[in-house]
C-alpha cells in the first residue's frame, strides 16, 4: 500500500517517500548481485588481471642497473660516449665500491646477466671481476696495517668509527642496501657513527657503514670485534689523498687519532694505484666504451629496450636503430605465427565442418559413437599425441613407408614432413580439430532440417539449399570455432618445439625459451605483450567485419 502526502509525493508502506524506498531497494539488490559475483571477480583478478599487469610491468622494469651501481650510474651520466674513450677515474672509483658491495651480496652476477642481453660478454666480465675486487682492496690494506698495526683489529675500527651523530650516513647506506637486495634491512646495526669521522673520512665511513649493515643485519654478527671489508681500507687510502683530509686528521683528537696520524706521516708508503688501471688489469673490456655505453643506456629504472628488442631493434644513446640483418628474428617469428595460426584455423574449418555436419545429422546412436571418437584425443596426453606425430612424419616413419610401399614416392626422395612448418601445421591441426568441431556441432544441431526440405521443395538444388540456407546459419559456429582455434594456435609452443624444427617454431617458443632457459623475463614479457596486443587487434577487426554478436555456441 502507498499513500500520498499533501504535496502530492507518493509514500511507501513504512511512510518513507516511494522514490527513496525504491532507490534503497535497488541499491540492496545491486549489493546482493555484487556479493554473488565477488568470488568470480576476485578469481579473474588474481588469475588474469594480475598476471597480465605483472607481465606488462616486467617488460619495462629495469631497476637492477641503478640499484646495483648507484654511484657509478650517477657519475656516468656526465660521460659522453661519442668521445670513443672510456669514462674517467671517478667513475671507476665509484664502480669499485658499488661492485664490491654487490659482489659480497652475490648480486653482481645478476647485473652481468641483465647487461649481457644487450652486450655479449658482459656476464663473464662482471663474474670474473667480482672475484678480484678483494685483491684491489688489499693494495691499500697491507700498507695501512704495516704503518698502523692497530688497524688490523676490528675493535680499533669500531672504536674509531663510533661516536655521536645523527647516523644519516648509516640510514642512507641502509636504503641503498634495501634497493640492491630488495629486502628492508631493518634492525639495529649496533653502532652510532661519529659525525666528525663521517665528515672527515667520507669514503671510509660509507664503506664501513656498508660493511656494518650487511654484517650485522644480513649475517647477524657483532661488528664490534670483526675486521671490516678490504673496501674500507681502500676508502681510507683514497680519503688520505686529499690535502684537506690530511690537515683534518692531523688536527683530530678523537679515538685512535694517533693511528690515523701515523698514516698521514707515512703517505709515501701508500699506493698510488688508479682504479681505472686496476679494472683494466682485471679485464681489458673495462676500457671498452661499448660496455660503458650499454651500462649508460640501460641505467634508467624503466626502459623501452625490451620492446625494441622484441621488434628486432635496439636502444641507442640518442635513438633506436635496427639490429643487423643476421640478428633479426622476432618480426619473422611474429609473421610466421600469425600466418601458420590462420592456416591451422582454415585447415580445422575444412576438416571439421563435414565431421560436425555428420554428427548433427546422423541418428543419435551413431552420432554418440562418433562424438566419443572426437573427444578421445582429450583423454590422451598432449605430449603423447605430439610424439606420435613425430613417429608418423619422420622420413623413416609410417607415412613415408606407406607412400614408398604404394609407389607414390621414391625411396630416395622421401617426403620431409617434420622439423618444418608442414609438420607443425599437420600436428596442430589434429590437436586443435576438436575445438573446431564442438562449436560447429552445437550450432548445427539447432538448425531445423525442415529448412533444407523447404528450400528443396521450392526448387533449390542440394548445393543451393546448403549455400543459401544451411551455411549462413552455421556461420556463428565457424566464428566461435575459429576464434577458439586461432587463439590456442597462436600460443602453442610444445607441439612446434617437437615437430617444428627451425622453420616451424612460433613466437611462443621464444617466449618459453626466455622464461625457462635464458631467464630474460623482460624480453619474454615484451614479446607476450606484443602478442596479446596483436590478438586484441585481430579480435577488434573480427568484430568490425563479422561481428562478435554472430559468434554462438548453439541455442
Amino acid at each position: 500500500m502507498s499513500d500520498m502526502t499533501s504535496s502530492g509525493q507518493m509514500l511507501a508502506a513504512d511512510g518513507t517517500p516511494l522514490k527513496t524506498s525504491l532507490a534503497r531497494a535497488l541499491r540492496r539488490q545491486k549489493l546482493r548481485a555484487l556479493a554473488l559475483i565477488a568470488p568470480l571477480l576476485l578469481f579473474v583478478v588474481i588469475t588474469f588481471i594480475v598476471p597480465i599487469a605483472t607481465m606488462l610491468f616486467r617488460s619495462v622494469e629495469n631497476q637492477i642497473v641503478s640499484s646495483t651501481m648507484p654511484q657509478a650510474v650517477e657519475l656516468l651520466q656526465q660521460w659522453d660516449s661519442a668521445t670513443g674513450v672510456a669514462p674517467d677515474e671517478a667513475v671507476y672509483q665509484a664502480l669499485y665500491f658499488d661492485l664490491f658491495k654487490a659482489a659480497e651480496a652475490k648480486e653482481h652476477t645478476k647485473l652481468g646477466t641483465r647487461l649481457n642481453y644487450e652486450q655479449t660478454g658482459t656476464s663473464s666480465l662482471f663474474r670474473t671481476s667480482g672475484r678480484k675486487l678483494d685483491d684491489v682492496g688489499e693494495l691499500w690494506q697491507d700498507p695501512i696495517e704495516d704503518i698502523a698495526p692497530a688497524l688490523k683489529d676490528g675493535e680499533t675500527w669500531f672504536a674509531m668509527m663510533s661516536g655521536t651523530g645523527s647516523n644519516t650516513v648509516l640510514e642512507e647506506r641502509r636504503a641503498l642496501w634495501a634497493s640492491l637486495v630488495e629486502e628492508p634491512f631493518a634492525g639495529d646495526v649496533g653502532i652510532t657513527i661519529s659525525d666528525e669521522i663521517a665528515q672527515m673520512l667520507p669514503l671510509t665511513t660509507a664503506a664501513y657503514a656498508d660493511w656494518a649493515i650487511y654484517e650485522a643485519i644480513e649475517d647477524g654478527k657483532d661488528i664490534s670485534k670483526r675486521d671490516p671489508w678490504e673496501a674500507v681500507y681502500a676508502g681510507l687510502g683514497l680519503d688520505l689523498r686529499s690535502d684537506a683530509t690530511v690537515r683534518a686528521v692531523n688536527a683530530y683528537t678523537g679515538p685512535h687519532a694517533a693511528d690515523l696520524q701515523l698514516l698521514t706521516a707515512n703517505l709515501d708508503q701508500m699506493p698510488n694505484t688508479m682504479f681505472k688501471d686496476a679494472f683494466a688489469e682485471m679485464d681489458e673490456d673495462w676500457l671498452d666504451p661499448e660496455v660503458w655505453e650499454a651500462i649508460k643506456i640501460y641505467s634508467p629504472n624503466y626502459t623501452s629496450g625490451y620492446f625494441l628488442n622484441a621488434v628486432d631493434m635496439k636502444k641507442g644513446v640518442e635513438t633506436a636503430e635496427m639490429r643487423p640483418e643476421n640478428q633479426q628474428i622476432y618480426i619473422t617469428l611474429f609473421k610466421r605465427t600469425l600466418w601458420m595460426s590462420l592456416v591451422i584455423t582454415a585447415s580445422c574449418i575444412i576438416l571439421g565442418y563435414p565431421v560436425a555436419w555428420l554428427l548433427a545429422n546422423l541418428p543419435m546412436r551413431t552420432a554418440n559413437v562418433l562424438m566419443i571418437l572426437v573427444l578421445l584425443p582429450f583423454w590422451t596426453s598432449l605430449l603423447v599425441r605430439t610424439s606420435a606425430w613425430k613417429v608418423l612424419l619422420q622420413q623413416q616413419g609410417v607415412i613415408n613407408e606407406i607412400l614408398v610401399w604404394l609407389g607414390f614416392v621414391d625411396d630416395a626422395n622421401r617426403l620431409i614432413l617434420m622439423n618444418n612448418a608442414t609438420g607443425t601445421v599437420i600436428a596442430m591441426t589434429h590437436i586443435l580439430l576438436p575445438f573446431m568441431i564442438l562449436p560447429l556441432y552445437s550450432v548445427m544441431k539447432t538448425i531445423p532440417p525442415s529448412y533444407l526440405r523447404a528450400a528443396k521443395s521450392l526448387g533449390a538444388t542440394n548445393f543451393t539449399a546448403f549455400r543459401r540456407v544451411y551455411f549462413p546459419q552455421s556461420v556463428p559456429g565457424i566464428g566461435a570455432g575459429s576464434i577458439l582455434v586461432f587463439i590456442l594456435a597462436i600460443g602453442y609452443y610444445i607441439t612446434p618445439e617437437i615437430v617444428g624444427g627451425t622453420d616451424g617454431v612460433l613466437i611462443s617458443n621464444r617466449i618459453a625459451y626466455h622464461i625457462s632457459s635464458s631467464l630474460n623475463w623482460g624480453l619474454a614479457a615484451a614479446l607476450g605483450s606484443i602478442l596479446l596486443a596483436l590478438v586484441m587487434v585481430l579480435y577488434w577487426l573480427y568484430d568490425r567485419i563479422v561481428g562478435i554478436d554472430n559468434v554462438k555456441l548453439g541455442g
